[in-house]
C-alpha cells in the first residue's frame, strides 16, 4: 500500500488563510461586544453619580469680630461671606479661608433682617425705631497680580429713605419683576404695603390693613409666588390665606389648620412658595400645596416626610426647591420634596435659632454658630430631584390637582419645579413603534408573500430592489414630508383619509372576488403579474375615497370630525399626531421588513413546495402550512428587526409627531420619544447637571429596551429554527 499520511491535511497557504481568517472574525466579534460593553460601561459612568447619596461634610469653624448676628448670606458665587450685626455693620469674608474682606456700617441698630425673596443680595432690615431699610450687596471684580479680587459694596437700590411702620412683630417682604410688597402682622392685623414700580425716592404708600380669622397670633409670614396671596401662620399651625393680587379687593382664600398629626412645631416655604412645609412634634413634615378648583381654593398635602426628631426650624434653599430640617438637639437633614427624599443627616451641634442660610448653588449652609464663630457645613447634594418613583411614577407637583407622570426639563420661571419623570417618553417611544408596525407589519409581510411566492420573476426583479432601495431615503426626508405636507393634508381632509382604511380593503376584495370569477383563458395569461392589475385600482380607490369624504363629513361626523373626535368621544386632534408618525415611520420600517421576510419566503426549498403541491395541496394550503411555517424564524426576525428599527427612529418622531411627553394612547395626539427627546435636549443642557444625566440614564434605558426586544427575537427565532427547521 502507499503512504497515506498526508491524507486530511491542508496546504500549509490554506492552513495559515484560515488560520487568520479565524481570528479575524473572532477579534471582530469581540471587537463589536466590547464596543457594546464601552457603550453601557460610559452610560452608567455618567449616570451614576446621580444616584450617589448626598452628604454633609463635617463643620468647619471661623473666627470672627464678636458681635451679634442679625442675618448671615453667602454671595452667588460661594465666594464670600457676610454677616450683618444687630450693631447694624456688615462684614464681608473670604469663604475659603475665613479672612476678612471689609466692613461696612450702617448706622442703625438692626432689629431682625432676612433676604427680599428671591433676590439673593437685596435685604429687608428693621431698625430698633420700626423702620424698614433696605440695601444690596455688589461685587466688583478686579484683579490684582494676576489674581482675581472681589470688593463687595453696600447700596440702596430704593433710596436711603427709610419706611415707618407701625409695631411690627412679624415681616415679609417679596421683590417680583420690580413690583415690591411688604407684610407686616401684629397679632391678628395684617399691613400690607405695595410699590408698583420701585426707584429711588419711592413714596410711602398708604396700607392695605385686613384682619385674620382664624390666626390670633400672627408668628410667620410668606408672600405667595408673584404676590398673588400671602399665607400668615399662627403659633398652633392655623392659617390664613390671603388673594393679594388686587390690594383693593383683598380676597380669603382659605383658612384652617394644617398641623393635622400632632402640635404644629415649624413652618417653611419652598422656592416659588406655592407650598408650605409643616412640621409637628411627631417628626412628620407634610408639604402643603395650595389649589384651585370648581370648589374654590384649598390646601391640599401634596406629601409627607418623617425625621427621627420634630423639625423646629425649615430653612429653604434659595435656587431650588429643597430645605434643610433642624431638630432642638442641632440635628440637621437635608430634604427634597419632589423626589420625596430624605437626603442627608448630620448633628451640627447648632442652635435652631440663630441665623444661617443655604448658599444660593445649594452647596453650603453657614450659621452664626455663636457672636464669634461662623460655622459652615459642605453640602455634597447635586442631584436631589432624581429618585425611582421621581423618575417613574406618579409624583403631585405643586399647582397640580393630582399626581401626574411628566416631562418639563426647563421653564422660563426661575420658581420651576423640574419634572423629570421618563414614563411619558417610554410611553412615547413604544406608541410611535405600535402604530408604524401596526402599518407597516400588514403591508411588508402580504407584500414579501407575494413578490417571493406569486409574483412573476421578471416583475421581481424590478420590485425587490425597488423596495428595498427606499432603505436608504434618508429618514429626515421622510419627517419633513410627514410634518409639512402629510400633516396639512391629513388635518384638513380627515374623513377622506379615515375613508381609505376602509374603500381600499373593500375594493380590493371586490377586484380579487371579481377576478377569482373570470374564465381561466383570461386570467392565466396574466398569472404572476396581478400586481400591476391592482396598482391602477389603489389609484382610483383612493381618489375614491377623497370624493367620498365630504359626504362621510357632512353624514357621519356632522360637517366636521375633528369636533365629533372631541365632542363625542373625547379625542382631542393635533396636527402633528400619532397618525402621520404611523404612516412616515411605517414608510421607513417597510423596506427593512419586507427585504428580510421576503428573502426568507424566497428561500424556502423547491422541493419541500413541489412535494406539498404533488400531495394534493393548493398553493395556499402549501403557503400557510409549508412556506410561512419553514420561513417562520426570518419572518419574526424581520418583524423584530423592524421593531428595533422603529424604537430607535429619531428624524421623523421628531418632526412629526409634535413632541410633546403626553400619556395618551390617542391615535389623534403626538408623543415624545426617547430617541427624539434625547436628540432635542442633549445640545442645550448644562454639561454634569441632573437634566444632563437623566438624558443618559434615557439612552440607557432605549439602549436596554433595544436589547431586551433583540435577545428575546434571537430566543424566538432559534426556538423556531429548531422546530421547523428540518421540514
Amino acid at each position: 500500500m502507499g503512504d497515506v499520511s498526508g491524507v486530511g491535511r491542508l496546504p500549509a497557504r490554506r492552513l495559515w488563510v484560515n488560520r487568520i481568517t479565524r481570528w479575524v472574525v473572532a477579534s471582530g466579534g469581540a471587537a463589536v461586544i466590547g464596543a457594546i460593553g464601552l457603550i453601557f460601561a460610559y452610560l452608567l459612568w455618567v449616570i451614576a453619580p446621580m444616584f450617589a447619596p448626598a452628604d454633609i461634610e463635617p463643620a468647619s469653624d471661623t473666627a470672627v469680630v464678636p458681635r451679634s448676628a442679625a442675618l448671615v448670606d453667602v454671595s452667588e458665587n460661594g465666594e464670600v461671606n457676610m454677616r450683618l450685626s444687630h450693631g447694624g455693620i456688615i462684614e464681608f469674608y473670604d469663604a475659603q479661608n475665613g479672612a476678612p474682606i471689609s466692613a461696612f456700617s450702617l448706622g442703625i441698630e438692626v432689629r431682625n433682617a432676612q433676604r427680599v425673596y428671591p433676590t439673593v443680595d437685596t435685604y429687608a432690615i428693621v431698625d430698633e425705631s420700626d423702620r424698614l431699610h433696605f440695601i444690596s450687596t455688589r461685587y466688583i471684580v478686579s484683579f490684582e497680580s494676576g489674581e482675581r479680587q472681589l470688593a463687595p459694596s453696600i447700596e440702596f437700590p430704593f433710596g436711603k429713605r427709610p419706611l415707618e411702620l407701625s409695631s411690627p412683630e412679624v415681616l415679609d417682604a417679596h421683590l417680583d419683576d420690580d413690583k415690591l410688597v411688604i407684610a407686616v402682622a401684629n397679632g391678628a392685623l395684617l399691613n400690607l404695603y405695595r410699590f408698583a414700580n420701585v426707584e429711588p425716592g419711592y413714596p410711602l404708600p398708604s396700607p392695605q390693613q385686613v384682619t385674620m380669622n382664624s390666626v390670633t397670633q400672627v408668628s410667620q409670614l410668606f408672600l405667595g409666588p408673584r404676590n398673588e396671596w400671602l399665607y400668615a401662620m399662627g403659633e398652633d399651625g392655623t392659617v390664613d390665606v390671603v388673594g393679594i393680587r388686587s390690594f383693593n379687593r383683598l380676597q380669603r382664600l382659605y383658612q384652617g389648620n394644617l398641623a393635622t398629626g400632632g402640635e404644629f412645631t415649624a413652618a417653611g416655604a419652598v422656592l416659588g412658595r406655592y407650598s408650605l412645609v409643616i412640621a409637628d412634634d411627631t417628626g412628620t413634615l407634610t408639604q402643603w400645596g395650595i389649589l384651585n378648583d370648581s370648589a374654590g381654593y384649598r390646601m391640599e398635602a401634596l406629601r409627607q416626610f418623617n425625621v427621627d426628631e420634630p423639625a423646629v426650624r425649615i430653612v429653604s434653599e434659595p435656587r431650588r426647591k429643597g430645605f434643610g430640617v433642624l431638630d432642638a438637639n442641632g440635628g440637621m437633614t437635608l430634604m427634597y420634596p419632589t423626589s420625596g427624599r430624605a437626603l442627608a443627616y448630620e448633628a451640627s451641634g447648632l442652635d435652631p435659632a440663630v441665623p444661617m442660610v443655604i448658599a444660593p448653588r445649594s452647596d453650603v449652609l453657614i450659621a452664626a454658630a455663636d457672636d464669634q464663630t461662623l460655622r459652615t457645613f459642605e453640602l455634597d447634594n447635586k442631584h436631589p430631584e432624581v429618585s425611582v418613583s421621581a423618575l417613574w411614577g406618579e409624583v403631585w407637583y405643586e399647582g397640580y390637582e393630582e399626581p401626574i407622570f411628566s416631562w418639563q426639563s426647563s421653564s422660563a420661571d426661575n420658581d420651576f419645579e423640574p419634572k423629570f419623570s421618563l414614563t411619558p417618553l417610554a410611553f412615547g417611544t413604544l406608541k410611535a413603534a405600535f402604530y408604524a408596525l401596526l402599518f407597516a407589519v400588514p403591508i411588508a409581510l402580504m407584500g414579501a408573500l407575494y413578490t417571493a411566492y406569486f409574483m412573476a420573476p421578471a416583475m421581481r426583479n424590478w420590485v425587490k430592489p425597488g423596495i428595498e432601495i427606499m432603505a436608504a431615503l434618508p429618514t429626515v426626508i421622510l419627517g419633513f414630508i410627514g410634518g409639512l405636507w402629510l400633516a396639512p393634508i391629513i388635518e384638513e381632509y380627515l374623513s377622506s383619509v379615515l375613508a381609505i382604511f376602509v374603500v381600499l380593503p373593500l375594493g380590493l376584495f371586490l377586484l380579487a372576488l371579481a377576478w377569482s370569477l373570470l374564465p381561466d383563458k383570461i386570467t392565466r395569461p396574466v398569472h404572476g403579474w396581478y400586481g400591476l392589475v391592482v396598482a391602477p385600482l389603489i389609484v382610483i380607490t383612493v381618489y375614491a375615497a377623497f370624493d367620498v369624504g365630504p359626504f362621510l363629513e357632512a353624514s357621519m361626523f356632522g360637517g366636521d370630525s375633528r369636533a365629533w373626535f372631541r365632542d363625542v368621544l373625547g379625542l382631542s386632534y393635533d396636527q402633528r399626531n400619532a397618525l402621520v408618525v404611523g404612516i412616515i415611520m411605517g414608510l421607513a420600517v417597510i423596506p427593512t421588513i419586507f427585504s428580510i421576510a421576503e428573502d426568507a419566503i424566497y428561500g424556502v426549498p423547491t422541493h419541500l413546495i413541489n412535494g406539498s403541491l404533488a400531495l394534493g395541496a393548493t398553493p395556499w394550503q402549501t403557503l400557510v402550512r409549508v412556506v410561512l411555517l419553514t420561513a417562520s424564524p426570518g419572518i419574526f426576525s424581520a418583524v423584530m428587526i423592524g421593531m428595533g428599527r422603529a424604537v430607535g427612529e429619531t428624524m421623523i418622531v421628531l418632526m412629526a409627531t409634535g413632541n410633546t411627553p403626553l400619556m395618551d394612547f390617542n391615535i389623534f395626539e403626538g408623543m415624545r420619544t426617547f430617541a427624539a427627546n434625547i436628540a432635542v435636549e442633549l445640545p442645550e443642557a448644562e454639561v454634569d447637571s441632573t437634566h444632563y444625566r437623566i438624558l443618559f440614564l434615557a439612552a440607557l434605558v432605549l439602549f436596554v429596551l433595544t436589547f431586551v426586544f433583540n435577545t428575546f427575537a434571537e430566543v424566538v427565532r432559534q426556538r423556531l429554527r429548531t422546530r421547523y427547521g428540518s421540514l
